[in-house]
Parts: structure tokens; sequence; C-alpha cells
């Protein structure tokens, strides 16, 4: 195995499936997207035209908003509290690690750690906000692209004028297809939290040692 593949093996895994999974998500959905129309007598359309149609775009966004809402709430979260068992938890009394602190900067340590200032405030939050900004546009991606999807619907199935984004951000459609995702991440990461107090998987960094007991918190 190239060595560039595998120090960087996890990445490459977890994008790789992610683009395999995206193009059977635009296939199924351009099929079933297909058979809407025709049961309309609407004329179908090209997988290439598919992929920019509110249909698909508006199920991608509406499940990467949820995943970096998710990541994004996590991550924030994590640096102020804490579950005591949990291999997904700080230490239960500890802060900030002392290599958080910006006086103990190396040479090499990135440059807004040793600029300070603006620079180390936004670089110390920067993952989070990295995460949250991702949701944001996700969020909007969603909301204008499932308002496309909704005025297609509304006109294939009753003729009814197209409505704003601001007006579909005020419906119960909206809102229903990012509290069922938002809902479910969330679930799945408190579960997480919770099942690694008492369960292990060896060689994992997201599960305590197997020989730690289970009031051990942290990894």
């Amino acid at each position: 195995m190239p060595r560039w593949l595998r120090d960087n093996a996890l990445s490459v895994s977890m994008f790789g499936a992610f683009l395999v999974f995206l193009v059977l998500q635009s296939v199924f959905g351009w099929q079933t997207h297909n058979q809407e129309l025709a049961e309309y007598g609407a004329p179908q359309v090209s997988w290439l035209a598919y992929l920019s149609s509110g249909h698909f775009l508006e199920a991608v966004f509406e499940n990467w908003e949820s995943e970096f809402l998710q990541m994004g709430g996590y991550v924030l979260l994590t640096a102020y509290l804490v579950q005591r068992g949990s291999a997904e938890s700080k230490p239960l009394e500890q802060t900030d690690r002392p290599e958080d602190d910006e006086r103990r900067a190396k040479p090499e340590s990135p440059w807004p750690v040793r600029a300070g200032g603006l620079p180390l405030v936004v670089y110390r939050n920067s993952l989070s906000i990295a995460l949250l900004l991702i949701f944001a546009g996700s969020f909007l991606g969603h909301l204008f692209a499932g308002t496309a999807e909704y005025n297609q619907q509304q006109a294939l199935q009753s003729g009814a004028p197209p409505i704003g984004v601001w007006e579909f951000l005020g419906t119960s459609d909206f809102w229903f297809q990012s509290m069922q995702n938002w809902q479910s991440e969330f679930l799945a990461v408190g579960t997480l939290i919770v099942l690694s107090i008492v369960l292990r998987q060896h060689a994992s960094p997201e599960s305590k040692p197997v020989t730690v007991e289970h009031a051990h918190t942290g990894d």
C-alpha cells in the first residue's frame, strides 16, 4: 500500500464511501422522480438534469444539514459538558488541556497560535465554527432546493402558483424534513456516548481500552 494511502486511509475510506453512496442516491432518486413525473403525465428528465433538480438537491442538503448540525454541536458541547464513564467525554475535572494554553506555543505550532489576538481566538474555535458554517450553508441549500421541489409538486398535483423561500420556511413540510433528521442524529450521538461507558471496541479511538473500568472517563 502506498504510504500516502496508508497515512490517509481513514479519510479516503470515508470520502470514497460518500461518493459511492451519493452516486447511488442520485441514480435511485432519478428513477423515483421519473416514476412520479410519469404518474402525472409530465416529461421525464435525464440523469444530468436531475442532478440540479430540487428533488435531488433537497434530499442531499437536508441530510448534510443534520449531519453538520450534529457534528458542530457535538464538538462545541464536548468542550463544556462531560459524561461520567464515557469515552466521548473529556475527564470530569478538566477544562482546557495543557496544550490548549497558547503560552506553551512552539515554533512548529500553527501560525494563529503564534500570532495571538483575533487569529488565535478564531483558531481556538475554528473546528466548531467550520462545521456550523457548513450546517448553515446546507440549511440554506435545503431551503432553496426544498422550495423548488415543493413548487414542482404543487404544480403537478394541483396547479397551485409557486411560493417563495420565506413562505416555504414557514411551512410544516420544511420543518418536518429537518426535525426528522435532527432527532435521529442526536439520538445516534447520545447512544454512542452512553454505550461507550460499558461497551468496548478494541483498537478504536472512539472506545476506552478493553481493560479499563467503566467509571473511567475519557479515552
